[in-house]
């Protein structure tokens, strides 16, 4: 049950957010096909797909043509969320402890060997054991 509810989910959100909802107008497609197929018995399947998504020109059936999948595209679903605006943010000082900060000296000679400034710009050297 729970594998069928999370298929179901998914194909909604897909078919809601996706261009998949266009699979959804296949029917459409074959209803128009059959009315295309009773004007003229020679049409084949891919001269119509031809005449209406290679080269579609605006004739007598122009509002079904667009009904057809795939030839009108829309924008996917955009969720927007909007914040009241009586909407506050506060902190309160009162879970923070102060901290005390002592400030360290960036450079002491006390704490500077002579020989080891002068050593960082040299290459690596290769010890043999």
């Amino acid at each position: 049950m729970k594998k069928l509810i999370s298929i179901l989910l998914l194909s909604l959100y897909l078919v809601s957010t996706t261009e998949l909802y266009q699979l959804l107008k296949i029917p459409d497609l074959i209803e128009h096909y059959c009315e295309h197929k009773a004007l003229n018995p020679e049409m084949s399947l891919t001269s119509f797909l031809k005449t209406h998504y290679d080269h579609p020109l605006k004739d007598g059936d122009y509002g079904k043509d667009q009904k057809l999948p795939f030839i009108i595209h829309s924008a996917p679903l955009a969720l927007f969320f909007t914040i009241e605006q009586g909407f506050r943010f506060e902190i309160k000082n009162d879970s923070f402890k102060q901290i005390r900060s002592h400030k360290i000296p960036s450079y002491d000679e006390n704490f500077c060997f002579k020989g080891f400034i002068n050593s960082v710009w040299e290459p690596p050297r290769y010890f043999q054991s």
